[in-house]
């Protein structure tokens, strides 16, 4: 038997990392390991500035079950940019448009979120009823990837003792609005579940402060097609 905390992720609307560029930032299906380290540190009150609070974090394992993906949404912006030579000390932001005259680049930008989403994560190792309580009452806000994208129902952390980290899943609570009910879809691991699939994704936090990470192993499984919903 081995101990995890079992908690939920939900949210209307999230965004799940990938390459973050100027023109577009996308969004992964699921949350990688670097946004539930920063939203586990949200929950026990690390800054993250503070290099030392958030190391202590890299020593979890951690699995997200996916219940549903959610579908894509994708929003525009457009940004407005001045040259270096209007932009040089001005007392304001209206002050550098009004410096740059004419003189202003306007761009579009693409953001990626997925709406509907439903996950839920096991975490084992140190530590695991120290964050239960954080989660239950966190220091600062919890959302889904950005600031915009706040959860739709609290985390519910629960300690479980189960042999298999499906059994762990299959004690998460689940939201009971649309599109209940949710079947398991997949489970992405550090450890190798059996699945017979894995690939490298590029979310271990190296330096939060220059956003900087490091690429890890996932491992996949899927429920047979014929499996009882979970």
């Amino acid at each position: 038997m081995a101990e995890y905390l079992v908690f939920t992720l939900a949210a209307s609307l999230g965004a799940m990392g990938d390459v973050a560029g100027h023109e577009r930032r996308g969004s992964w299906t699921w949350p990688g390991r670097s946004a539930i380290l920063g939203l586990l540190g949200a929950a026990l009150g690390i800054r993250r500035e503070d290099a030392e609070g958030q190391a202590r974090l890299n020593d979890l394992s951690m699995a997200v079950a996916v219940f549903s993906e959610g579908v894509p949404l994708r929003d525009y912006h457009t940004v407005q940019t001045v040259p270096t030579s209007a932009a040089k000390r001005p007392d304001s932001r209206p002050d550098a448009f009004a410096k740059a005259g004419l003189n202003i680049n306007t761009t579009i930008t693409l953001r990626d979120y997925r709406a509907g989403s439903v996950y839920a994560v096991a975490v084992w190792g140190e530590g695991l009823e120290r964050l239960a309580a954080a989660l239950s009452a966190p220091v600062f806000t919890l959302y889904l990837g950005r600031k915009s994208c706040p959860l739709s129902m609290p985390p519910a952390p629960r300690l479980v003792a189960c042999d298999t980290l499906q059994k762990a899943f299959a004690q998460a609570a689940l939201p009971d609005y649309p599109p209940a009910p949710l079947r398991l879809q997949m489970i992405a691991s550090d450890i190798d579940l059996g699945g017979g699939h894995s690939d490298t994704r590029n979310d271990q936090p190296l330096d939060r402060d220059k956003w900087h990470f490091t690429s890890r192993r996932v491992h996949y499984w899927r429920p047979a097609a014929d499996e009882a919903p979970q």
